[in-house]
């Protein structure tokens, strides 16, 4: 190993060849940086295709695998290249390249995703053939330039055959560390702090940058001058292009929009109510509205659990746990519900809870208490115990598989009171209710008593588990029974009216923490309501 080279070259493994060694620390610079910018796009791109068509087990097998091809193209396209033109200012320029069409792509997608969200609206299975299309469009050329750098970097260091393992093992060693950064860089920092967009640019400034000073350090400021004007060109373009805002609203009017470590939100006003979107807003997850109380939603159903008891008794429901706050609908129903009802509302997205302070009165909700945190970490630490239990908590379209298990219902029934429910909302189609199947079977491994009770105007079903004796009939009993003209009374004989109350349906696939394919479920729905065109 010659003594000129550095310790990270040392410690790495390369050998560099004499035309090389002036310029090593940029070559492994634009390795580094190629690493970190193909993972931490592959991450970004995730979150810039969510508020479109959410980011579901489809969404991420399309960018996967795609750019993963785009990858395998390039390393084979980039070795060949090398060896015809093994030219260090040749790698520079189409790194170059590769950050401007990075740069490029915040722009350029917004017109992309709506064409290919509308494009595929009305065909069966249409998110999966529109962000496939989109991902095509948009990162192909950036991901497969990605490609080239580390067959052409082994090409542009290999000096000796004999040292050839060892050469491209420090490179794709490095590449790795990249690679690392990248996991961590854009989800745990950038997005957080300036949003996908900004991610984006970041990333593509890093890898241009450093390619220009590549460009002109091996070619002289007279040929950089072309690279450098055509970055100020694809800067001024993004700046004039570029309107700072995400998406359209999904309906009403957007009053609000921002990005949250887990989330893309918006705050739309729809006349005087207002409207909790997420993701890709195919699913309104909290509303508010100060002329009325019930929305005709699964918010209003949590509220009925307790009147399967056989021994319900209206005064004695004092207390609450909601996993799944949002901006806390189901939290003010319960309130009026129940008068003096004590609430733990447990929300793992901080920024919803303070949207839901700040649009959606949640700050009104008496005896409430917000808890920022997974809402199954929250069971396995309290003492508390609850007369209903509610889980709404959806990352659009799925329930987070660790809510779905007997393990957790177990954990729920450890914190029910003797007479209490526990009440869980299921999405469904009109006619595929095979994800409350699962979910009701596993559920009555816990429960001796389930029901089921299909939501008015929605298309889901609230499952209700108990352990003390509960039944139907039990139910119209303390309907009818309710204080007259009270919440409660008004949406039970409106369940009753307009919905199916009906026991749990058992003997389907039970799951377990070890085995919960809930995604596989959820999939299935979507892919029926998709064929209904719902």
């Amino acid at each position: 190993m010659r003594a000129d080279q550095s310790g990270l070259c040392r410690w790495l493994g390369y050998d560099f060849g004499m035309n090389e060694r002036r310029h090593s620390w940029l070559l492994q610079a634009i390795v580094f940086v190629g690493g970190m910018s193909s993972i931490g796009i592959e991450l970004s791109a995730s979150r810039l295709i969510a508020p479109y068509f959410g980011d579901s087990t489809f969404i991420w097998a399309n960018l996967i695998g795609l750019t993963m091809l785009y990858l395998a193209i390039g390393y084979r396209l980039g070795g060949r290249v090398a060896d015809r033109r093994p030219d260090p200012g040749l790698l520079f320029t189409l790194t170059a390249l590769a950050g401007l069409a990075v740069a490029m792509i915040p722009v350029i997608s917004k017109p992309i995703l709506r064409v290919s969200m509308s494009a595929f609206e009305t065909v069966s299975i249409g998110a999966f053939y529109g962000s496939l299309l989109t991902v095509l469009l948009l990162f192909a050329v950036p991901m497969t330039l990605f490609g080239f750098v580390s067959p052409f970097v082994i090409r542009l260091l290999v000096d000796d055959v004999s040292s050839t393992g060892q050469t491209a093992g420090g490179v794709y060693s490095l590449g790795t560390i990249g690679s690392i950064a990248g996991s961590f860089l854009p989800v745990l920092v950038l997005i957080p702090l300036v949003g996908t967009a900004r991610t984006f640019y970041i990333l593509a400034g890093l890898l241009v940058g450093l390619s220009l000073i590549g460009i002109w350090s091996l070619r002289g400021a007279r040929q950089a001058a072309p690279a450098v004007l055509l970055a100020l060109l694809v800067g001024t373009m993004i700046a004039v292009l570029d309107d700072g805002t995400i998406k359209p609203p999904y309906r009403g009017e957007l009053i609000y929009e921002t990005e949250s470590s887990y989330n893309y939100i918006q705050v739309l006003q729809e006349g005087d109510r207002t409207l909790l979107a997420l993701n890709e807003g195919q699913a309104i997850h909290s509303i508010y509205d100060p002329t009325t109380l019930t929305t005709g939603g699964p918010w209003d159903y949590f509220t009925l659990g307790p009147l399967f008891a056989e021994n319900y008794d209206q005064a004695a429901v004092r207390s609450a746990l909601i996993v799944g706050l949002a901006g806390g609908t189901a939290a003010r129903e319960l309130a009026v519900a129940y008068p003096g009802i004590v609430i733990d509302g447990v929300e793992i997205d901080g920024t919803i809870a303070d949207l839901g302070y700040e649009y959606f009165g949640l700050g009104d909700v008496p005896n409430l208490t917000t808890h920022i945190e997974d809402g199954r970490w929250y069971l396995e630490r309290t003492d508390g115990r609850y007369d209903i239990i509610a889980v709404d908590a959806y990352h659009q379209p799925y329930i987070p598989f660790q809510l779905t298990t007997v393990e957790f219902f177990e954990l729920v029934r450890d914190h029910l009171q003797p007479n209490g429910a526990a009440v869980i909302n299921v999405g469904r189609t009109a006619t595929d209710f095979r994800l409350i199947d699962v979910i009701s079977s596993t559920m009555r491994e816990v429960f001796p008593y389930v029901y089921a009770v299909d939501v008015e105007r929605f298309h889901n079903t609230m499952l209700i588990g108990m352990m003390e004796p509960a039944s139907i009939d039990a139910f119209r009993t303390h309907a009818a029974a309710a204080e007259s003209g009270g919440l409660v009374e008004y949406i039970a004989g409106r369940a009753l009216e307009t919905g199916t109350i009906r026991e749990g349906p058992a003997g389907g696939r039970v799951f377990t923490d070890d085995h919960a394919p809930i995604e596989f479920y959820t999939d299935l729905v979507i892919l029926e309501a998709a064929r209904e065109g719902d």
